[in-house]
This record gives structure tokens, C-alpha cells and sequence, in this order.
């Protein structure tokens, strides 16, 4: 059984003017996304800045959204980090917080072998017994989970169950799919290719545009999974201005830009990251104009 089906937000985590985390603000963010139809909580992921928090608010920001939730939808909690053991105190802390599953990013900077892959998530997933989400994003960690690597993982280790997939490559999802013969659930991880993913078998999205447009997101997902591809298309079609604008930029700039547009006052970036500049800005705020959501 899925863990989720539909969209996930991988939601961003709201900050006072002075860079702490504003709990408050989170906590209203997950009402409007639950009532808005979102299918699962995606804390502490790359949208929500996981890299630049401590260890203790990152557990603090977990726990406060499985409170929030209250078990109405999944919270699956970003656990992953370039140091196993780092991943795997990480994993477990957010299986002793409640979480319901866990995202695991593959290992930044240091990279590693496929090899290297399948031993570090096999030994992040056996010290806990959440299930795990791989999470595929080359574009940013320079490390790739290759269609094999995957599916070794989860034929080979019970709790691996689904891949979150961001490379962007849709022939390496279409070989995924094939080798995997249904072994593993697949997450689009980029909003502009929901409805390919999804056409081949996938599950749903892990969405930045769900911050913005969560009932949209939704509806996207849900139009694959009632087989109404042509619905989901249109429907495809008319957010891709906007998803492009929403990455203009790094993530999670343009997304935190844009619903401080939208009024949510979800407060600053966390350094290194920048304000967003004001001509991509401009280019943001037509993109939500023309959607219609704001």
C-alpha cells in the first residue's frame, strides 16, 4: 500500500524577521494545505531548508508538524544527509516524533558510488522501520540513483517502498518503471512532469506548487489517478508558466517570494540563500497573476 496518493507538498518552513522558525505561521500553513485537499506533509525537505537548520530545530520542526497534522493526512519527514550516521540519527529521532514515513535524500557533496547508495540507504532504512522515500535529485547533490540502484533497494530492503524522482529524466523514470516491474512506488519530484510520471504508473507528486496552488495540485494528481490523463494535461499545461517561474530561481526562493506575495508573511531565507531578484520577481508575480492566484 502507497504511503500517499496524489500531491505532497513539500512544504516551506516560515521564519520570523529574524530567522527563527515561526511555529505559528507553520502551523496555519498545514490547516489551509489540509483543507485545500493536499494528500500528504512533506517536512523538512529541500523546500523547507533542511540543510540550513540545526539538528535540534530540524527534530523541533518535525515534531511540530506531526502535531499539527493530528494523523489527518502523512507527514513524511526529510531525513537524509551526506553522513550515514548523521542520516540515521536523524531517521530515527523523526520515527520517535511520529513521523509516518521518511525522505531520504541521496548524499550531497561527497556523492557516491551506486554501491555506496545502496549501502547507505539500506543502513538508514534498517535502524528504523518508518518506510523510506528515496529521494532523486542529481541536479543538486551531483549523485544519481540509477534505475538498478533503486530497484535492488527495494526488492532487497522491506522498508524501501518509493522513489521520489527529480532528475528530470524521463527515460530514466520510463527504464525505472520497466525494471521495477511495480517494486517501488514513484513520486514525480518535479511539478512540470506530474502527468508524464504519473502516465507511467506513478503514485503522485511531491510538489513545490502545492505551496501556491494546493487545490490545483491536487486536482492535477487526481485527474491521473482516475485515468483522465486528457483533464490532467490541460490542466498540466496551464500551471507550466508558473512551475518555471517557482524555479527560476534556487528553490526554495521563488516559492517563499511568492506566498509572501500571496500574503502568508512566511518571512525570509536562511543564509546562503537570497532575496530573489527583482526582474525574476517581477516575471513570478505575472506567472501567479496569469493563474490566477493572486
Amino acid at each position: 500500500m502507497a504511503i500517499f496518493e496524489g500531491a505532497g507538498v513539500a512544504i516551506i518552513t516560515p521564519m520570523h524577521a529574524d530567522g527563527s522558525v515561526n511555529y505559528g505561521k507553520l502551523q496555519e500553513i498545514i490547516e489551509d494545505q489540509i483543507e485545500k485537499g493536499t494528500d500528504s506533509i512533506i517536512i523538512c525537505g529541500t523546500t523547507g531548508e533542511a540543510s540550513t537548520l540545526t539538528h535540534e530545530e530540524h527534530l523541533d520542526v518535525i515534531r511540530a508538524c506531526v502535531q499539527d497534522v493530528r494523523g489527518r493526512v502523512p507527514v513524511i519527514a526529510g531525513t537524509g544527509s551526506n553522513c550515514t550516521e548523521t542520516a540515521v540519527y536523524l531517521s530515527r529521532e523523526a520515527e520517535k516524533a511520529g513521523a509516518d514515513a521518511l525522505l531520504v535524500v541521496t548524499p550531497y557533496y561527497n556523492k557516491a558510488t551506486q554501491k555506496g547508495l545502496i549501502c547507505h540507504f539500506t543502513a538508514v532504512a534498517d535502524s528504523v522501520s518508518l518506510p523510506v522515500v528515496l529521494y532523486n535529485v542529481p541536479g543538486r547533490t551531483g549523485c544519481n540513483i540509477m534505475p538498478q540502484t533503486a530497484v535492488t533497494l527495494a526488492r532487497e530492503v522491506e522498508n524501501i517502498v518509493a522513489i521520489k524522482e527529480a532528475s528530470g529524466n524521463i527515460s530514466q523514470i520510463a527504464d525505472l518503471f520497466a525494471l521495477a516491474d511495480g517494486c517501488i512506488d514513484v513520486y514525480s519530484g518535479n511539478d512540470d512532469q506530474i502527468v508524464p510520471v504519473m502516465s507511467l504508473g506513478g503514485r503522485g507528486v511531491i510538489s513545490v506548487l502545492s505551496n501556491v496552488a494546493p487545490a490545483r495540485t491536487h486536482e492535477i494528481a487526481a485527474a491521473c489517478l482516475a485515468g483522465e490523463y486528457r483533464k490532467a494535461a490541460k490542466l498540466q499545461l496551464a500551471a507550466m508558466d508558473l512551475c518555471h517561474a517557482l524555479f527560476c530561481e534556487v528553490n526554495p526562493i521563488p516559492v517563499k517570494a511568492a506566498m509572501n506575495l500571496m500574503g502568508w508573511e512566511v518571512g525570509p531565507l536562511r543564509a546562503p540563500l537570497s532575496e530573489m531578484e527583482p526582474e525574476n520577481k517581477e516575471r513570478l508575480r505575472q506567472a501567479m497573476e496569469a493563474y490566477g492566484i493572486l
